[in-house]
């Protein structure tokens, strides 16, 4: 990935710095070419004190702020005050250097989420009203716009597949490794690639709402927003510098008080002005924040900022929505009893009936015979009955499709469908008058990765998951029991003020986190201590009231998520002891044991590439499904 002006800059004055020491060093090896020394210093000072000391000058000025910069600058003309010119070469060298590699490394995540914007498709073919294609901008589609998406080709906006079927590569948006197939129907998302088929989509949202802009959205207030470390260590690195400046004066003045020549002791307030700097402290959380942000991002899950991530590695209690989180939130045909005819012309029938329905269950008894190879059998005469079901009449006659009610009503004995009654599932009869031709069950189904995603969460160490969903008692329990929850965990018939009191006690035991994905969500997102929403192209309303998205609609993603978040949280630690510890022990062997200001230099520095590097470490430890 390309160098931005600002990262070039930084190498070009880097790589002048070390060419101007190594003239400087020439120079002193070789008495005739001694000009040479003098020559390289400048270009040493010049090339890594005059951008160190500018940058320095204007946060002091215009910032208000003291920047650690001044610190180096300061220690290097003091330096060569005392004739230790070539150390303070050095220490510039290594200053340009370490700030050199740390921009470019803290470059690489930011680009990481960035490099997005280079995925969103320029053109798109959009269908006119004649049937034919012209290729236009993306900024000029609407929703309700119809798009032609050949193989090979972006998605341009998100949208609602109408014709065709096709193999999506999703790994850009949500992180899925292997190619999703997509019907009609089903949503596609802007800048996922269509392998095979030719689509037909129906524009969602216009280029400014699509998926990729939430993303990239989310991720710039990710990064604006910090996390109570980084918050710390602004806060420490701007009083301690203070204290740093302090203490070198006040390290002078004791040492000219002890006796010691005025070269020496400037000198050895310059070396405790670099032992005691603190920029592997300050460095040491943004670099490991910013990298499981983009780390994360790249796997399908975004943090609105590090305070969420950080949040989430205290979470022990997690509480899920039911439907559309733990379940698909799409009913699905689930049993099926014939009591007259074959199983093929009692579900072409009630297809047929089910035809002049808008309920989801007729859309899911339509998909099951289209699945199954048989179409609908006309009906007419339809007439709708509330909370009870159709009437209608195909050429044999008269015909009913309902629940029980619709059973009493014709007379109808519903005891031979037997555990069909049992209220688990939403039960379909057909019948003809009293009798019963057959009866189907039609229920929500538990996402093929919700089971193995709340082991994977127990196994990271969660202590308690809840269920909690305003569905039947009955319905939770076949749910809540098919995903391995025990009684006590599953909570139903709840309205949304009793998802929020629920939530509001769990917080009362530690912190807890909330996932869902509904507009009733919002209120139990909000009140968690992290809310996460379950699919960034589902409600609006959750998504803002969330503080974490999962992008792909895998529950394996959320135990990766809490694993990363943990491990960000212990290479905090690792980075702020190492810091602090290292700090300690320069500060003290400049102070009484004569330690060299270029000991000082390279401790302070390779300290400060350290953290940075310990930090990035978890840029390579993105968030995966484990399918």
């Amino acid at each position: 990935m390309p160098l931005d002006r600002d990262e070039l800059r930084d190498v070009g004055l880097s790589v002048a710095t070390v060419a101007g020491l190594g003239v400087a060093v020439a120079g002193w090896l070789f008495p005739a070419a001694a000009p040479l020394q003098t020559a390289g210093l400048a270009l040493a000072y010049g090339a890594g004190g005059i951008p160190a000391a500018i940058s320095a000058l204007r946060a002091l000025f215009t910032e208000r702020r003291l920047d650690i910069d001044l610190l180096m600058v300061l220690a290097a003309v003091a330096a060569l005050a005392v004739g230790e010119a070539m150390e303070g070469a050095v220490l510039l060298v290594l200053f340009s250097i370490s700030e050199t590699l740390e921009h470019l490394a803290m470059g690489r995540a930011r680009r990481a989420v960035e490099a997005l914007m280079d995925l969103r498709p320029d053109r798109a073919f959009r269908l006119t009203a004649d049937g034919t294609t012209e290729e236009v901008p993306v900024e000029a589609l609407s929703p309700g716009d119809r798009v032609v998406v050949r193989p090979g080709g972006r998605v341009p906006v998100d949208g609602r597949i109408l014709h065709g079927a096709a193999a999506m590569d999703e790994s850009t948006v949500t992180g899925e490794s292997l190619p999703v197939r997509k019907e009609p129907g089903q949503a596609v998302h802007e800048a996922t690639v269509n392998l095979d088929g030719v689509l037909t989509v129906e524009v969602l949202r216009g280029v400014a709402d699509s998926t990729v802009a939430r993303m990239i959205r989310l991720v710039t207030e990710a990064q604006a927003a910090k996390a109570p470390s980084e918050r710390f260590s602004a806060w420490f690195g701007q009083r301690y510098t203070i204290a740093v400046l302090a203490g070198s004066i006040l390290a002078y003045a004791v040492f000219r008080w002890l006796g010691h020549p005025g070269d020496a002791a400037l000198y050895k307030a310059a070396t405790v002005l670099v032992a005691a700097s603190p920029c592997a402290v300050v460095i040491s959380v943004p670099a490991a924040i910013l990298s499981a942000l983009s780390a994360a991002a790249r796997g399908g899950v975004l943090f609105k900022g590090g305070a969420a991530l950080e949040t989430l590695a205290e979470v022990r209690s997690f509480a899920f929505d039911k439907t559309g989180t733990l379940t698909t939130g799409r009913a699905e045909v689930r049993h099926i009893r014939v009591l007259d005819g074959t199983r093929e012309d009692f579900l072409g029938l009630l297809a047929g009936i089910e035809a002049h329905s808008e309920h989801p269950i007729g859309a899911a008894i339509r998909r099951e015979a289209d699945r199954n190879g048989l179409p609908p059998v006309p009906v007419g005469a339809i007439h709708a009955h509330p909370s009870e079901g159709l009437t209608g009449a195909d050429a044999q006659g008269a015909l009913w499709a309902g629940n029980t009610r619709m059973a009493a009503r014709m007379g109808a004995d519903v005891a031979p469908l037997g555990t069909l009654l049992d209220g688990t599932e939403t039960m379909v009869m057909l019948g003809r008058g009293p009798r019963i031709i057959g009866a189907a069950t039609v229920a929500d189904q538990p996402r093929a990765t919700s089971a193995e995603g709340l082991a994977a969460l127990r196994r990271e160490g969660v202590g308690r998951i809840v269920m909690m969903t305003g569905d039947r008692r009955a319905v939770a329990h076949r749910i809540g029991t098919d995903l391995g929850l025990a009684a006590d965990e599953i909570h139903a018939e709840l309205l949304p003020a009793d998802k929020v009191a629920l939530v509001a006690a769990l917080a009362e035991q530690g912190a807890v986190a909330f996932v869902g994905d509904g507009v009733n969500d919002a209120a139990a997102l909000a009140r968690a201590d992290v809310g996460i929403a379950m699919g960034a192209a589902g409600s609006e309303v959750a998504l803002q009231a969330a503080d974490v998205a999962l992008l792909a609609e895998d529950m394996g993603r959320l135990a990766h998520a809490h694993r990363l978040a943990r491990r960000t949280a212990r290479v905090i630690r690792q980075n702020l002891v190492f810091a602090l510890g290292a700090m300690v022990l320069l500060v003290t062997g400049s102070l009484f044991l004569s330690l060299p200001l270029p000991v000082a230099v390279i401790g302070h520095e390779g300290g400060t590439l350290l953290v940075v590097l310990n930090g990035l470490r978890l840029l390579f430890d993105p968030i995966r499904s484990d399918r």
